[in-house]
Order: structure tokens, then C-alpha cells, then sequence
């Protein structure tokens, strides 16, 4: 495969197709990067790919540097999008300027997150974007191996990416002497088992090397001993999604869209008491007040707004005063909450909140790796704590209790799983805490949820 020839055969499928057109339920709101192709092509036809401009991205790459690649991706101010927000280029240029003969990069589809369910529709509807992002990646950082975890419930997505390197490797366009240079790259498809903890980057390797799913130390970082103790770049779905459009018009182009901060666009996954439910991308800035009642089209006929849960079981809640707060890395986290990977659930007036951060609780105790003590008994220690909570079986000396020990195994725990998962305790606290004094001193769950010794209402 050469230029000349994936030229041709953009020109040869437009003569005879017509012009590919936006979905109609795409908002206006939207700036769709990372879902440019979404609905839009035949995420099987790998024709139809290459008609929509793409390994175009890939082609232009290996006409640059690998450190002008590099920059490129560092001057888009691009961060990961996996919920920690690293920054994208920077992890790349560690990984680039450490020497070693095998590197690798790897990309991150072990979405596991309750009301997150962007990284299948975006392997599901453009496979072969994140197989070309890969392959940028691999040549910037000097690559030649690279390997997608995704999740074994997502057998749609693991099959349309399975039959795109196929299909990719088929044409030349993956494997030895890209597009006639001296680059060499090869992708391999691993399933997890469903667990959440191989969402965690030094997990994941450990899974793919066969591994138990347990957290490493850190440092040293993956970038300097990573997979197999070689170098490796761990991406999520969505940031490698992101590199072809940025090596296509530009980091520039790129950073000015969003905050100075927070660049570029954000996949988001809206559930809940919203009337419209979905996945939706839109610019880094836009309010918490648009997505619900402009992209969600409001609150549900009989429900009123109460709360919104952004970040997942380890994220936080906000509540009807947050509204206004602008959707990017740096905003929420001062209100106690963070975007994280980017789901986003909406509860109302018959949603308990101290109920339902129960719940997340409980989905962490079971998914911890047990590596760690503080994560491993205080994640139960905590759900129990909530559980006595929703069962008016606690007092207000056992609120300071429950907020000292989710300090500690924030501040204890081995890796970034259970620092996290305190996090909705923290923010449930400080924005609903008159609903823990009704449930602990007034024995009421207002919303009619928990198993109380007085009825919905106090009545």
C-alpha cells in the first residue's frame, strides 16, 4: 500500500457512492472529532474508512518525525481521557526519549463504569479510527507492537476490531513497511474477564501478560517499564481516537477548541431521568445545566432534577446549585467531583443519593484487587457503614467515622482505584448532607428508598 493507491481507491468509492451525510440526531451543540464517522460509515467496510480521509493521518505521519509527531500531539494540549487527564503528549515524549529495542502501546477498552458506555459505541461504530491512532502512536514513540484490552462483554466491538486489522492488514495498510517506509506495526486483540481493576493501567499489563490483575507500584511508570518491562503508552479508547483528526488539521487547530485547560471535545454517556439518553460529544466549557436540559432535553414528565453523578462509582454528586459548573478536568474537581471517563447519571426526587453511593460503594468492595489492605477491607468497612445508614442504624458519631475512614483509604490505598473510590462519600456529604441527618437523626429517607423506621415523608 502506497499513497497513489489509497488515493485511488478514495476516488474510485466516491465516484460510484454518494456523499456521505451527518446523522440526523446529531445536536447542535455537538462537535463531533472522535465521532466523525459514527453512524455515518459502514464501520465494517474498511472502503468506506478510507473514503472518509482515512489512514490519511498515518500516511502523513511517517512523512514527519517522530519528534515532530510528538510535538504535535503536545502543542494540541491533548489530555487522556480515560479520567485522570494526564497529558497525552508528554506521556509520549517519556516513552520516545527511553531507549530500549521493543516498545509498546496499548489501547485501554476495559470500560467497566456503571452508566458509562462510550468506548463501545466508538469501537462499534469506527474501528479502524482507533487502529490508525494506534499506529501514529507506535511510530512516535518507535513501537512496532500494540494491543487493544477490551472487554470480553463487548463481543461486537471486539469482533468489528478483529475483522479492521484484518481487513487493515489485508490492503498493507497494518503490518511491515507501512506505506513503502521502514515502519513495522502489528496490533493484537486481548480480552479481559471483567474486572474492573484491569482498568487500571499497570493491571491491564499485568492481564496481558497473563497475570493476575493486580496494581503495580508506581514509579517506575509504564512509559519507562511497562509491558514485558519494556516502554509502553497506555491510552484510552477516546484520546487514541482523538490523534488522527490532531495529526490531520493540527495541534493548533486542536487546542483552540474547549478551555485553555481542557482541551478539544469530550465524549460523554447521559443515563438517568433524562429523556434523552445517549452518547453525545461536545466541546471541553459546555455547562452541566446544557447537557441535561438542551442535549437531555430536560427532566423526564414527573421528575424533578435532585442530582447529578459525573465520574462514575468514583466520582461525585452535585446537586441543583452545581448546575451552571462547566464540564472539564480542573471545574468539578472543586466542587468534589471529577468528569472521569465521562458518564454522567441523573437521579430525581425518588432517588436516594446516600442509597445509591451505597451502591457504588458496594461495586468497588467487589472489584477491588485485594492487593492492598485499605482498599481491600476499607471499601467493605465503608459499604457497611452506608448500609447501617440506609437502615437508620446509625448516629452522628458514626458520620465522623465514616468520613475519617474514607480519608484514610483515599490516602493509603496502593493505587488509583482506591484513592478514588471514597470520592462520592466526600462530595455526598458535602453537598446532601441534610439527607444523612435525616436519615441518622430523623430515621427518614425522603425518597421513600431505604428500609427506614418512618415511612416516606416522615409521615
Amino acid at each position: 500500500m502506497n499513497q497513489k493507491i489509497l488515493d485511488q481507491m478514495k476516488n474510485n468509492f466516491l465516484k460510484t457512492n454518494p456523499i456521505f451525510t451527518t446523522p440526523k440526531n446529531v445536536h447542535p451543540l455537538e462537535q463531533r472529532i472522535v465521532l466523525k464517522n459514527y453512524q455515518v460509515i459502514d464501520p465494517e467496510s474498511i472502503i468506506e474508512y478510507i473514503a472518509k480521509d482515512g489512514y490519511q493521518s498515518i500516511s502523513k505521519a511517517l512523512k514527519m518525525t517522530q519528534e515532530d509527531v510528538v510535538n504535535e500531539v503536545i502543542k494540541s494540549k491533548l489530555r487522556g481521557r480515560g479520567g485522570v487527564g494526564f497529558p497525552t503528549g508528554l506521556k509520549w515524549k517519556f516513552a520516545l526519549e527511553y531507549e530500549s529495542d521493543e516498545k509498546y502501546v496499548i489501547c485501554n477498552a476495559d470500560e467497566g463504569e456503571p452508566g458509562t458506555f462510550m468506548d463501545r459505541h466508538i469501537l462499534e461504530g469506527d474501528p479502524h479510527n482507533n487502529i490508525e491512532g494506534m499506529m501514529i502512536a507506535g511510530y512516535a514513540i518507535g513501537a512496532t507492537k500494540g494491543y487493544i484490552y477490551v472487554r470480553a462483554e463487548y463481543p461486537l466491538a471486539a469482533a468489528r476490531l478483529q475483522k479492521a486489522i484484518y481487513d487493515a492488514k489485508e490492503l498493507g495498510i497494518l503490518g511491515n513497511n507501512i506505506f513503502d517506509t521502514n515502519f513495522n506495526f502489528n496490533i493484537e486483540i486481548r480480552l479481559g474477564a471483567g474486572a474492573f481493576i484491569c482498568g487500571e493501567e499497570t493491571a491491564l499489563m499485568e492481564s496481558i501478560e497473563g497475570k493476575r490483575g493486580l496494581s503495580r507500584n508506581k514509579p517506575p511508570f509504564p512509559a519507562q517499564i511497562g509491558l514485558f518491562e519494556e516502554p509502553t503508552i497506555i491510552n484510552n479508547v477516546e484520546t487514541i481516537a482523538s490523534i488522527t483528526s490532531i495529526i490531520t488539521n493540527g495541534g493548533e487547530w486542536y487546542k483552540k477548541i474547549g478551555t485553555e485547560k481542557s482541551t478539544g471535545t469530550k465524549v460523554f454517556s447521559l443515563s438517568g431521568k433524562t429523556k434523552n439518553n445517549g452518547i453525545f460529544e461536545i466541546p471541553m466549557g459546555i455547562s452541566l445545566r446544557e447537557v441535561i436540559y438542551n442535549i437531555g432535553g430536560g427532566m423526564k414528565e414527573g421528575s424533578t432534577f435532585k442530582a447529578a453523578f459525573t465520574g462514575g462509582p468514583s466520582g461525585g454528586v452535585l446537586d441543583e446549585t452545581h448546575l451552571d459548573v462547566i464540564i472539564d478536568f480542573d471545574s468539578l474537581v472543586k466542587y468534589s467531583s471529577i468528569m472521569g471517563s465521562g458518564g454522567i447519571i441523573i437521579a430525581d426526587q425518588n432517588n436516594c443519593i446516600i442509597d445509591t453511593i451505597k451502591h457504588f460503594m458496594e461495586f468497588n468492595a467487589d472489584e477491588s484487587c485485594g492487593k492492598c489492605t485499605p482498599c481491600r477491607e476499607g471499601t467493605t468497612i465503608l459499604y457497611n457503614m452506608l448500609d447501617d445508614i440506609t437502615k437508620g442504624k446509625s448516629s452522628m458519631e458514626d458520620l465522623e467515622k465514616l468520613k475519617h475512614l474514607a480519608h484514610v483509604v483515599s490516602s493509603t490505598s496502593l493505587c488509583g482505584l482506591g484513592q478514588a473510590a471514597p470520592d462520592p462519600i466526600f462530595s455526598a456529604i458535602r453537598h446532601f448532607y441534610d439527607e444523612f441527618v435525616d436519615h441518622i437523626k430523623h430515621k427518614v429517607c425522603k425518597a421513600g428508598v431505604c428500609d427506614m423506621p418512618v415511612t416516606k415523608g416522615g409521615e
